[in-house]
């Protein structure tokens, strides 16, 4: 990645998230990013691959932590504590906004855009991740398990920026366990 691409992305990646995709125009992003406008096209076809880029450098993230938690050699049952600790983390830390997939498809909410597919690219790839990992606890069919747990991270990335993260992060992590329970 050339040096003027990777000021892009991490000052759009910066806006983008405190401030929102819409709200944050390209004129904004080159002068920040100390590129011309011409840089930017050479990189990026326009505002909308650049939200597409942001995204799949979050998803990128997200994917490097969980595969580290699968690449640990411990049971299934660790890994799903692991990854939930890890949002509960991410929910914790200084400057939270909610979590940007779900901030993103909010604001392309036309399943046929670019934006919204690369949101829920990520979504299955978690989903399926999540109920894999599942269905390695237990004998009843993981499926319901999984779309459980993803449904307390949106719950929790979306409580996180509105309410005490400390309790948000409890409650979620409570909610995991009792996840794993259920399955046991």
């Amino acid at each position: 990645m050339s040096e003027a691409r990777a000021r892009l992305l991490g000052t759009a990646t910066r806006l983008f998230y405190t401030e929102g995709l819409h709200s944050v125009g390209v004129d904004r992003i080159v002068a920040e990013a100390k590129v011309t406008r011409a840089t930017l096209y050479r990189h990026f076809t326009g505002k909308d691959e650049l939200v597409v880029a942001y995204l799949r450098e979050a998803d990128q993230a997200i994917r490097d932590r969980v595969g580290e938690a699968l690449g640990s050699g411990r049971p299934a049952e660790e890994i799903v504590r692991i990854v939930a600790r890890a949002i509960a983390d991410d929910i914790g830390s200084p400057g939270f906004r909610g979590c940007a997939f779900l901030n993103a498809v909010a604001e392309y909410p036309d399943p046929e855009h670019p934006v919204h597919r690369a949101v829920m690219a990520h979504r299955e790839w978690f989903l399926t991740t999540v109920t894999e990992l599942l269905s390695q606890v237990g004998e009843t069919p993981p499926g319901l398990a999984g779309r459980h747990l993803v449904m307390l991270r949106d719950g929790a990335m979306a409580a996180g920026c509105l309410a005490d993260t400390a309790a948000v992060c409890e409650t979620f992590l409570q909610g995991v366990e009792g996840i794993l329970r259920s399955r046991a």
